[in-house]
């Protein structure tokens, strides 16, 4: 394996160290799977029997696609602590790759609301796993100083939507075309070649990202595992007595991570392993959380409202073929690998005189409340009364906003990180979409076409303030930041 230092001189790939491959193929890979089964997930827990689904409320279907999607990123805490105190990010990366598998194919093979359950719960934690530690290998390849990272990250940002972009596309073709199971056994296909390419190029990563950072005493393991075992009973009676629910998941998953995300910077603001400056960092990224959830409870419902306004108001007659709804799922990604690298070059041009993080931010919230804010023109038609162009339109604000905020986030988590945390700093990041996702699910519920004009008008305007909000704020989070752009 090579050297942290060889890793970081390396310009292999594209003026980048030749890990960032990798993770770029493994993330694409896994993002192939991960959004193939979400663009089908929610139709097929709404649609009637005779069309292959299981005919439930869809105010039941969007609090659990919101609760499940709030549960992926959930889990980065679980996946970020086993490789901060047990097993270091590149293993606990691998294995998380091999539940993700495994979800998929139970999701293919099990019936009904079995799969469901089973094949959500692997997914979701292995999917935790991967993602945070993917996004801290990444760090690990750059030096401190270096100006690659940011570009580094909008790269390997390129790759999840890659991934995003034809996950969609096959799987919904399939769904439509032979059946929801089929589409679900393609996605762990795409699962099983992401782990494949990775085992092959896992010597690129340097030795860092198999560093153990902050090592559990043995001692302390049995405490940790009698922890876990009790969450999972508490989890278990929990649904058997009816306290969770189908039908208010999302509403539980918002107040788990509410609770998670507290308790998290309190551990970590607290810790007597970080210095003073580490501890400043820390705080400012407080209000940089809130506006990260904001975007996701907005920028997470096209897998919620606008799936649902997809397959009520779209007109998706292509000459006369009727395109899957979960096509529109990959128009996202479409954008993204086209304006990905001109961002990441603009980034990179800029140098030192780019926007500061904070500001970045304030842009992707004022962005993706404009975007919904742009429905507001075509609320009160019919049945399929909405142009695709129009869609196409919507999503493009709303990716623009994404690329000023979300591969930004990824990147300053990293920055900000303290030594000891590096990992789980990068969860808590990963917990801001996990709220701001599960919040996608709760406010879907209040989503009807009676009401549209209202519900988008109202959500957007507060997106809009919030990121009026953080420029005001801006001087003082650059303050805490000490030196982080």
């Amino acid at each position: 394996m090579n050297t942290s230092t060889e890793v970081e001189l390396d310009r292999r790939f594209f003026g980048h160290p030749r890990g960032l491959a990798n993770l770029f193929g493994v993330e694409m890979w896994e993002r192939f799977s991960f959004y193939g089964m979400l663009g089908i997930l929610p139709i097929y827990l709404y649609y009637q029997v005779a069309e292959g689904g299981l005919a439930l409320p869809k105010t039941t279907a969007v609090s659990i696609v919101g609760a499940y999607g709030g549960l992926v990123y959930l889990s980065a805490i679980v996946g970020a602590w086993i490789a901060d105190r047990l097993l270091g990010s590149e293993r606990t990366l691998f294995y998380s790759a091999v539940l993700i598998m495994a979800g998929h194919i139970s999701l293919a093979v099990l019936p009904g609301m079995v799969g469901i359950g089973v094949g959500l719960v692997c997914v979701a934690l292995g999917s935790g796993g991967l993602k945070a530690n993917a996004t801290t290998i990444v760090g690990t390849l750059y030096g401190e100083n270096d100006e690659r990272r940011d570009a580094g990250f909008t790269i390997f940002y390129m790759g999840v939507n890659l991934g995003g972009f034809a996950g969609p596309l096959i799987t919904g073709l399939v769904q439509k075309e032979i059946g929801f199971h089929v589409g679900f056994g393609l996605a762990a296909i795409g699962m099983a070649a992401g782990l494949t390419q990775y085992w092959l190029g896992r010597k690129n990563l340097g030795a860092k990202a198999s560093e153990v950072p902050n090592p559990l005493p043995s001692s302390q393991r049995t405490l940790a595992l009698g922890v876990g075992a009790v969450l999972v009973v508490v989890i278990v009676v929990a649904v058997l007595t009816g306290l969770v629910t189908a039908e208010n998941l999302s509403n539980v998953t918002v107040g788990i991570v509410i609770v998670a995300s507290v308790a998290y910077f309190a551990l970590i603001l607290t810790s007597k392993k970080i210095t003073a400056l580490e501890r400043t960092r820390v705080f400012s990224f407080v209000p940089m959380f809130v506006a990260s959830a904001a975007f996701f409870a907005l920028f997470q419902q096209q897998f919620t409202v606008i799936s649902i306004y997809t397959d009520e108001r779209l007109d998706r007659n292509l000459f006369g073929w009727v395109m899957p709804v979960s096509w529109v799922n990959s128009i996202n990604s479409v954008f993204i690998l086209i304006f990905a690298p001109i961002v990441a070059l603009i980034w990179v041009k800029l140098n030192s005189r780019q926007p500061s993080s904070p500001i970045k931010f304030a842009l992707g919230v004022g962005l993706v409340g404009l975007g919904f804010l742009s429905f507001l023109p075509l609320t009160g038609g019919g049945p399929n009364s909405t142009p695709l162009l129009a869609m196409v339109g919507i999503l493009f604000i709303i990716t623009i906003a994404e690329l000023m905020l979300s591969p930004v986030g990824l990147s300053l988590s990293t920055k900000l990180a303290p030594e000891a945390f590096r990992t789980q700093m990068v969860a808590l990041n990963f917990l801001s979409i996990s709220l701001g996702t599960a919040l996608s699910g709760s406010l879907a519920k209040f989503y009807s076409a009676a009401n549209e004009t209202a519900y988008f008008g109202i959500s957007g305007g507060v997106a809009i303030a919030l990121g009026v909000l953080l420029v005001v704020l801006t001087p003082a989070i650059r303050k805490m930041m000490s030196g982080v752009h």
